[in-house]
């Protein structure tokens, strides 16, 4: 066939292709190893020269022209497939959301919802304070030791230290500088909790670079260990919802406590929940609590022989694994949607010590 009549002939299929499948055929028709044009470019080798000069320009013409209405015509039909997407799959956004809610409460602010009601009731505000400290807040007023490893690099997370400056800041290791600055600026009796952030250097399944920590403080005349367990024993009651629990005391070292104690919860094994002395079968460590010690107190501007208190820390997000069955403290951070669908929390499941303090998981 010429080429004056196979070129308006094979644009005209081109032009008629309705969809890529049948674009694709009349390529390879035409194009393709046994196509139409193929063929007539492979006669150019027994050509002669004087009909090469005058033939070649016209096969490459064709070849061409087919090459560049093939390509016009693909991207024709890719922009109506696009477009017909587009109109299929168009939302309106002035009706309301299909679902009653897109979102969950993180079950970290919902224990610490949790905890701040339990202790309200016990007579304990919340207090707080900045995430960035000195050296002085977080440790030496603490009657931490120049020299113990807590403040080591390794642990902590240190600004870098500029010639001149009179404090080195850090990331607070836990909340107890609120302790210590609640102490300076409020006249005892004083009963705060401090929920927040903390900051130390290390990462694997059960700990992270940031965290949640709640600490307790207690100062006030005639303050004994025993109001600490007493404390304590009704906090878990009512955090893992059990009307009997078993608490052990270990004596323990924190530079901040004297005495110093570590609390163990009984823990049953078929309920996996705090039980009673008589069904556990498992101990479990959850808080690092004391005495006040008295260095504490006098660095805050309180006289030791006058006032005495007792202090009290642990995880919140520890807490939260070990009350809803969570594994891996990782999963917290990942801010994967699944996860938070799955522990979540309904924004109308608010902490009540009447109506339970666990509302409804994973609503």
């Amino acid at each position: 066939m010429h080429t004056d009549t196979l070129q308006p002939e094979i644009l005209g299929q081109i032009a008629a292709a309705a969809s890529p499948e049948a674009l694709e055929a009349v390529r390879v028709a035409a194009m393709g190893k046994s196509g139409s044009v193929t063929a007539l470019l492979k006669t150019l080798g027994g050509m002669t020269p004087e009909q090469r000069q005058t033939e070649g320009p016209k096969l490459n013409g064709l070849r061409e022209a087919v090459a560049a209405a093939l390509a016009a015509r693909k991207a024709e039909l890719e922009a109506a497939a696009l477009n017909a997407r587009l109109a299929a799959e168009r939302q309106d956004m002035t009706l309301p959301v299909a679902a009653p809610r897109t979102g969950t409460i993180h079950p970290v602010s919902q224990v610490m919802d949790e905890l701040a009601e339990i202790f309200a009731d016990m007579g304990f505000s919340v207090a707080t304070g900045p995430e960035i400290e000195d050296d002085w807040h977080n440790f030496s007023a603490l009657n931490i030791p120049e020299s113990h490893p807590a403040r080591a690099m390794h642990d902590t997370f240190y600004f870098p230290q500029q010639p001149g400056d009179e404090k080195r800041m850090l990331l607070r290791t836990h909340t107890s500088p609120v302790q210590i600055r609640t102490m300076m600026t409020q006249a005892p009796p004083i009963r705060i909790i401090a929920p927040g952030r903390v900051y130390r250097s290390d990462s694997d399944a059960t700990h992270t670079p940031m965290f949640h920590q709640i600490e307790g403080l207690v100062i006030d005349r005639g303050t004994t260990l025993a109001q600490l367990r007493w404390t304590l024993e009704t906090f878990i009651k009512a955090f893992f919802e059990v009307d009997d629990v078993a608490l052990r005391f270990r004596p323990s070292y924190f530079p901040f406590t004297e005495p110093s104690v570590e609390v163990d919860v009984g823990y049953s094994s078929q309920t996996n929940r705090p039980a009673g002395a008589g069904e556990v079968d498992r101990w479990l460590e959850v808080l690092g609590s004391g005495m006040v010690h008295p260095r504490v107190i006098a660095a805050c501007g309180l006289d030791p022989e006058e006032y005495q208190g007792f202090a009290f820390g642990t995880g919140v997000d520890r807490l939260a694994m070990l009350k809803y069955g969570m594994t891996d403290l990782r999963a917290f951070f990942d801010a994967d949607l699944r996860w938070l669908k799955h522990h979540g929390f309904s924004a109308f499941d608010v902490p009540t010590l009447s109506g339970g303090v666990s509302g409804g998981l994973g609503a």
